[in-house]
């Protein structure tokens, strides 16, 4: 060998200036941001080409079968009022050890809904009703007005916003949580109920009623209609 030949050698494995490939936990940790990113514009509105929303566009098609009547109620109460309300529930929902942005939920909702006042003629004893001989005066003795059961109507009740944390957007893309639409709902009736009971309601009720029965039995030929609640004094 003279001494212009020269002997090359294979780097050995692990060389430093060797390119090696990304680990796994790197491709783990590059899906886990890019996840992020999704999440964090997926609420946000795409408008850059005009007719976007066209072209992506869906179509709604009700496959509901028909409805079945399960039961019939006779009815013996007269609902002579009605009252519309309207609340603003602010629901939220914190995990104890981590902050909003992680884990938790806040949603503004606005629920509209009706309730109804009626006196359940059905309740009349026999002697709630007094008529003379001459069958000109009657005496009625009725039970107190009664609140219904509020209901929500779907179409002046939505949801203003709602803030979701990044593990509950992330349970999101897999589940649904129909019980998140559920509280709100279950929260805006039962403010609804409260305020019901807070107002003048019954009373209008009961009122609208002895003028009802008034009015008719005045058609009758009656001269006199007296109309008592409950234990009101004669």
């Amino acid at each position: 060998m003279t001494s212009s030949d020269v002997t090359t050698e294979p780097a050995p494995y692990g060389d430093g200036k060797r390119n090696a490939r990304p680990s796994r936990g790197r491709l783990k940790v590059l899906g886990i941001g890019a996840a992020v990113l999704v999440l964090l514009f997926a609420d946000s509105r795409i408008a850059l080409l005009p007719g976007l929303d066209d072209l992506f566009g869906e179509d709604t098609h009700d496959r509901s079968g028909p409805a079945v009547l399960k039961s019939i109620q006779d009815m013996s109460a007269y609902e002579a009022a009605s009252g519309n309300f309207q609340v603003v529930v602010d629901l939220e929902e914190d995990a104890k050890f981590l902050p909003d942005a992680v884990r938790g939920t806040r949603t503004l909702f606005v629920g509209a809904g009706t309730v109804g006042a009626s006196v359940d003629l059905g309740k009349v004893t026999g002697n709630g009703v007094v008529v003379n001989e001459d069958r000109t005066t009657a005496d009625l003795r009725l039970p107190h007005a009664v609140l219904g059961e509020p209901a929500l109507d779907p179409d002046r009740s939505y949801a203003v916003s709602k803030q979701r944390g990044l593990l509950d957007r992330l349970g999101d893309l897999f589940s649904d949580n129909p019980g998140s639409e559920q509280a709100v709902n279950k929260l805006a009736a039962q403010h609804i109920s409260e305020a019901a009971k807070e107002s003048e309601l019954t009373a209008r009720a009961e009122k609208n009623t002895a003028a009802m029965l008034k009015g008719l039995l005045g058609s009758l030929g009656f001269e006199r209609v007296t109309v008592r609640y409950g234990d009101d004094p004669e």
